[in-house]
């Protein structure tokens, strides 16, 4: 089973995670990573990690490149919400995305004021649907998500 390593974005890794990219068919599904790191640094509720394989835990200075890139949300009203996951495309189809959000369910899980795990994708993006629902994610018929006729929103049922 594939496992992974998650790190902070910091000035040694930042030009290799804003270097990642997705398949051309996958481009208007997902946020860069310029977009999202730049949404972190104006709000400190979110969280972004660069995405390693598990074999560079322990090591200072990673020995294998950086495969993905995913950021989180703890917002006031209790929800985890996982609003970016990104596998570079050299990585896609091993098993490092569902290993991702597995350990992203695990650290929003041990979260205090995390209640709730959810998280939302394009509607034509049914990777992400296939994914999120082998995942446990159910549909989140939440008020606010109306607003966003675009996106699918779904949470992790406990």
């Amino acid at each position: 089973m594939v496992k992974v390593h998650l790190r902070k974005i910091t000035r040694d890794n930042l030009k290799e995670c804003l270097n990642l990219q997705v398949d051309n068919s996958q481009k208007s599904l997902v946020a860069t990573n310029a977009q999202s790191l730049a949404e972190a640094y104006v709000d400190t509720n979110l969280f972004p990690f660069a995405v390693y394989d598990a074999s560079v835990c322990g090591y200072e200075q990673p020995q294998a490149p950086m495969l993905g890139f995913i950021m989180y949300e703890i917002d006031v009203g209790g929800v985890g919400f996982i609003m970016r996951l990104m596998i570079d495309y050299k990585y896609q189809r091993q098993g490092y995305g569902r290993a991702t959000m597995i350990e992203i369910i695990r650290r929003l899980k041990l979260h205090p004021n995390v209640e709730i795990i959810a998280t939302s994708y394009r509607k034509e993006n049914e990777v992400a649907a296939s994914l999120y629902q082998s995942l446990g994610f159910t549909p989140w018929d939440i008020e606010w998500a109306q607003s966003h006729p675009t996106e699918i929103y779904v949470k992790l049922e406990s």
